[in-house]
């Protein structure tokens, strides 16, 4: 029996683009006959709705309530609710899985790692990175740009992404470079959750803890992605309208030219 999972979502009391609260979600994924969603809020390089100035243990206590708010009442309607975040750097996001609220209290340091030494701590923790909706190019993001040496896997269908070939590029460049592929909403409002308009992803065992997806994802064990058949689809017309930075394990330039860098 395959199990159903949301692996990107936000809520209001922790990304300040979210809608809707995390306790909001349940009913409607519940429905839909999702097994469990992992939270992803915005994490303090991004656009979180904690205030920057506030000590640390208090920022997390609060970046923490909507994950909180949705576990409290996954547990009352019987959904699995996970922890995770997301963080930004130039335009570019990392899903962080695996880690809890305990070891982002014990870890300030993380709020300013370099993407090296996210995937390196994130790693040595324990946990996973997924870059998040890799080839994105909506009007805030000045360029693309890919850590191809510093993530475990790749996000190939987002649901917030306004383009088809978005999604396309970004199961190409996976496959190019052999890193895994998920899928997740984006979703930032609970009316959003219906049926054809949330993604995920399917795994063959149930998920007990989050470690169970990082070991999923680490391991290429994802059976199989939530997407209408051809979301990933390459048609030969894709293209980045911005420019394009690839980057190795030390976060230098290595090319800029993406069709050339698929073979497009």
């Amino acid at each position: 029996m395959p199990y159903l999972y949301e692996t990107h979502m936000h809520t209001s009391q922790a990304s300040a683009c979210g809608v809707s609260r995390g306790r909001e979600y349940i009913s409607r994924y519940k429905d839909l006959g999702y097994t469990g969603i992992i939270i992803t809020d915005h994490f303090f390089g991004g656009n979180s709705a904690v205030d920057r100035s506030l000590p640390w243990k208090r920022r997390i206590e609060l970046f923490c309530r909507g994950w909180e708010d949705a576990r409290e009442e996954g547990a009352r309607k019987g959904l699995d609710v996970f922890f995770g975040w997301e963080q930004t750097y130039d335009g570019d996001d990392y899903l962080i899985y695996g880690l809890d609220k305990a070891w982002l209290m014990e870890h300030p340091e993380s709020a300013s790692w370099s993407r090296k030494q996210q995937f390196e701590g994130v790693g040595r923790a324990g946990g996973c990175v997924v870059q998040a909706h890799p080839f994105r190019q909506h009007f805030y993001i000045r360029r693309v740009t890919l850590a191809s040496a510093l993530v475990h896997g790749v996000e190939a269908a987002n649901g917030g992404n306004s383009e088809q070939s978005y999604d396309a590029l970004a199961w190409a460049y996976a496959k190019k470079l052999g890193l895994p592929v998920t899928a997740g909403s984006d979703i930032h409002e609970a009316c959003d959750v219906r049926e054809g308009n949330v993604l995920g992803v399917w795994l063959d065992k149930k998920m007990e803890t989050i470690a169970d997806y990082v070991v999923a994802v680490k391991g290429n064990n994802i059976a199989r992605l939530n997407i209408c058949p051809g979301r990933c689809d390459l048609r030969g017309n894709e293209d980045t309208i911005i420019p394009v930075e690839i980057l190795d394990a030390q976060e230098k330039v290595i090319a800029r030219d993406i069709r050339k860098f698929l073979n497009l």
